[in-house]
């Protein structure tokens, strides 16, 4: 992870010296392990507490390559740490250190990634390679670091971790689920020796490649299996060092096991992990031939095995659709609300789909968790002569907590002329038709707080009223009345003109790019999903005339519903397919995997996707035109390093033809239960677009406190041109959203800074009082943002003092308009809207301070 500015450096003459003399020296605090010790951390999933740049990413630390590293920021307790994929009795670990290296530091073992064991404690670290006897088990192995030996941050070549993993126990077939399969190789020596002879269970017959390094054999083994060992019967030609590796789509590998020093003869690998695909990934040679096997053997633990997935079906039973002459319409939809009116943080998901038609006399009232859609391919084929609404009355009349809620691709005649939407974060309005007006504010004209429109007309006039903040997209409308203190507009026919901060209207002619929201329609009577073309320098609706973009059948989308496991939605993801999550909660225990390039994942009444031990619920592959859309991610009660990631560390491929986008894709950390995260939504990415985003840590709800659901940091962007359209990040610990890719631009902004800080002394930045809202990176050359708000609202110790909202470097290159600072009722300041500039917040009047322009 990323967690403080990078900054390219060089090490003095003096550590390079110390780098070369202290290279060739081996630290020996213990007796070594012995010569049979496997290395068992190459290849494995890393993390770490931070990174120095894109170029030294926690990866490189076990890649095997001693010309790549890690480093880490230039401050003391940083981390490195691997995951080798199940508990090992671990023998040594090796570091070889770059210059810059730990002078004190700990190696730690976890079982769960949370809680930790100390095996070895360096106090006087000389840097250089150091050979670590330990004793112990563990799944997690990391290096604290607790203090640097130089002014630099810390940084290794390699991190080697060494042992073996539990035998297989009675849960590990005896038979050899390769043999007979289809088997494939990089080459084969002569025709002799073909792959297949390799898992033909005749040990007088053998597989060998070409005499040359980097060969592989790899059987299928006909669906996804848990995998618990692997045999290599070696002829004399035998592979020195190579890797046992499974994927579940022979495309995309994970390495289950890394043999640095092989032995050639029978060797037994336990292994822990799944996949369909199994290969031996030869890197070094043991002699002059090729790599030659008698017999390669895979045994599978008893589990779930995973056969190949169907896509379309039925969408499950939390998915409700009407057609116009269905019976009790208002009686079903009624009942719903009645549920879901208060049930802020319940389980229950539901979805309203209204095929094509004309509805009469009718009023749909959305609670939570509670998704309204048409199911034209326009939104005038569905028309409701009646109210799509949201209101307060649950709440006092106070709608800043109407969370978790949207309405989609209908059109309404509102029974008074206007329809009402008083709705908070989380609550998008897309692809609606409105002939009439549109309210957004409670009855009785109480606290709003919202919210976000997108590619929507209003015939009528928009009003405003109480919202604090607004932000609206590539619509029309007649009118726009009232603000309080941010009302952003790009894209919109009838906007109100520039005129921040009085009225506070920020307004763009049009959006730079879009690309409007994946959503499910009829083509007759089969579903279908159209993913709409993406717009450069839109203005108004993208629908007039004819939708531009694709329709998928249903057929290509695995339909994922309550009970689904990761392991079959990666496998279904493996064989190509597309997913929707029908309404409902989904713990995953390992990564959902969207590798494959335009993959559409799309949810349903906003389905809810919480990872369970401390895994990143999902990460996007750094592949062109990924549509991430309509999902919750709720962080679990291990601590996840991110919940959402978008392209690996490193990531630098060119996707501005088609970019990946995340859309309404919101982040919970806490408020349904404990939970716990570094990151909300880390984008390594290039190019990808953000269009509407609530990133909460919890200051309401179950599991919420400064210590009881920890988060540090909401949307961390390490990609260049990267824009965000609607951004809305609440109350984490350290930077809600930090920036350090090129080109970066963001369209709206809302923040509330952290309500539960417990002094000032919790949220100090070094010299700097408090961790800005919104900080680019020194190193950024080109920046800009519209329409960026901050508050404050330090419940706990009113007297905290924030320097800033904003933090950016003062270069021509990164600008910024319209932005501002308030203080709620008082509770904490601000001292300036960004740097130094603008004036400090106003004690209790809760009157913003303001910048149009900076610098």
């Amino acid at each position: 992870m990323r967690l403080a500015s990078a900054r390219p450096r060089r090490a003095p003459a003096a550590l390079l010296g110390l780098a070369l003399l202290s290279g060739t020296a081996l630290a020996l605090p213990g007796p070594v392990a012995h010569a049979a010790d496997t290395l068992i951390s190459q290849g494995r999933s890393v993390t770490a507490s931070s990174t120095e740049n894109g170029g030294t990413p926690a990866a490189a630390a076990v890649d095997g390559d001693t010309g790549t590293r890690w480093s880490s920021a230039a401050s003391d307790q940083q981390w490195l740490q691997v995951d080798l994929g199940a508990v090992a009795d671990l023998t040594k670990v090796v570091l070889n250190w770059e210059a810059a290296y730990g002078r004190s530091y700990q190696i730690q073992a976890s079982d769960d990634g949370a809680n930790w064991r100390t095996l070895y404690t360096a106090a006087n670290g000389a840097g250089g390679t150091e050979a670590l006897a330990v004793s112990g088990s563990g799944r997690y192995v990391r290096m604290n670091g607790l203090t640097r030996g130089t002014g630099y941050g810390y940084s290794l070549w390699e991190f080697q971790v060494f042992g073996t993993f539990a035998p297989a126990g009675s849960d590990c077939a005896a038979a050899n689920a390769a043999q007979g399969r289809p088997v494939t190789a990089s080459s084969t020596e002569n025709a002799g020796t073909p792959a297949a002879a390799a898992v033909d269970g005749d040990t007088g017959t053998r597989w060998s490649s070409a005499a040359s390094d980097q060969q592989w054999l790899q059987v299928d083994l006909g669906a996804v299996r848990p995998l618990c060992r692997v045999v290599l019967n070696w002829e004399a030609a035998y592979g020195r060092s190579y890797q046992i590796q499974a994927s579940d789509d022979g495309a995309n590998w994970r390495t289950l096991a890394g043999i640095a020093n092989g032995r050639g003869g029978t060797e037994t690998l336990a292994v822990s992990g799944s996949g369909r695909y199994v290969r031996m990934n030869g890197t070094a040679r043991g002699t002059a031939w090729g790599y030659s096997l008698w017999e390669f053997q895979v045994n599978t633990a008893d589990g779930p095995t995973v056969p190949p997935v169907q896509g379309g079906g039925d969408l499950g039973p939390n998915v409700l659709v009407f057609d116009p002459a269905t019976p009790g319409i208002q009686a079903k939809v009624d009942e719903v609300f009645a549920q879901q009116e208060s049930n802020q943080f319940g389980d229950a998901r539901y979805a309203l789909l209204f095929k094509p038609g004309s509805y009469q006399n009718l009023n749909v009232q959305l609670g939570f968790y509670t998704s309204v859609a048409g199911l034209g391919l326009k939104p005038d084929d569905t028309l409701v002569n009646g109210d799509v609404t949201v209101d307060a009355g649950w709440f006092n009349g106070n709608a800043t907590q109407n969370f978790w809620r949207s309405a989609e691709n209908l059109a309404l005649n509102p029974v008074s002329g206007t329809d009402r939407w008083a709705v908070a974060q989380a609550a998008p309005f897309r692809r609606m038709h409105v002939k009439g007006g549109l309210n957004l504010a409670p009855a009785g004209y109480g606290w709003a707080s919202g919210g976000y429109i997108a590619d929507s007309r209003i015939d009528g006039s928009v009003g405003n009223y109480s919202q604090q903040q607004w932000y609206t997209r590539d619509s029309a409308v007649g009118g726009f009345s009232n603000g309080v203190w941010n009302q952003t507009f790009s894209g919109v026919q009838g906007a109100p003109a520039q005129s921040f901060p009085n009225p506070p209207y920020t307004t763009l002619d049009t959006t730079p790019v879009s690309r409007e929201k994946p959503f499910l329609y009829l083509d007759g009577n089969d579903y279908k999903v159209f993913v709409p073309a993406k717009r450069t320098n839109a203005r108004g609706v993208s629908w007039d005339g004819t939708p531009q973009g694709a329709s998928l059948p249903l057929d290509r989308f695995y339909l994922v519903k309550p009970g689904a496991t990761a392991a079959t939605i990666n496998a279904a993801l493996a064989q190509g397919l597309n997913l929707i999550f029908t309404p409902g909660v989904y713990h995953v225990d390992r990564p959902i995997e969207v590798t494959r390039p335009d993959t559409v994942v799309l949810g349903l009444g906003l389905a809810t996707v919480v990872p369970d031990n401390g895994v990143t619920a999902i990460k996007v592959a750094d592949v062109d035109g990924v549509r991430l859309a309509g999902l919750l991610v709720d962080a679990g009660p291990v601590r996840s390093a991110a919940l959402v990631q978008v392209g690996p560390d490193g990531s630098g491929a060119d996707h501005s033809a088609d970019p990946t986008s995340l859309q309404d894709v919101f982040i919970r950390v806490g408020g349904a239960g404990p939970g716990s995260a570094t990151a909300g939504i880390v984008v390594n990415s290039d190019d990808v677009l953000i269009d509407h985003t609530w990133i909460w840590r919890a200051d309401h709800g179950a599991g919420v406190g400064w210590d009881t659901n920890p988060a540090d940091y909401g949307l961390l962007v390490r990609g260049d041109d990267v824009l965000g359209t609607g951004l809305f990040v609440e109350h984490f610990k350290k930077y809600d959203v930090e920036w350090s890719g090129e080109r970066g631009r963001t369209v709206f902004f809302q923040n509330e800074k952290a309500y539960d800080a417990p002094n000032q002394a919790a949220v100090q930045n070094g010299p700097t009082k408090g961790f800005a809202a919104y900080k680019v990176d020194d190193s950024v050359t080109v920046h800009e943002g519209w329409g960026l708000g901050s508050y404050c609202y330090f419940n706990v110790d009113p007297t905290i003092r924030m320097d800033h909202g904003f933090e950016a470097p003062v270069r021509p290159g990164v600008r910024f308009h319209d932005l501002l600072v308030v203080s709620l009722g008082g509770n904490g300041q601000y001292e300036h809207v960004v740097n130094s500039t603008g004036a400090a917040t106003s004690g209790t009047a809760t009157t913003p301070s303001t910048v149009v322009s900076f610098p």
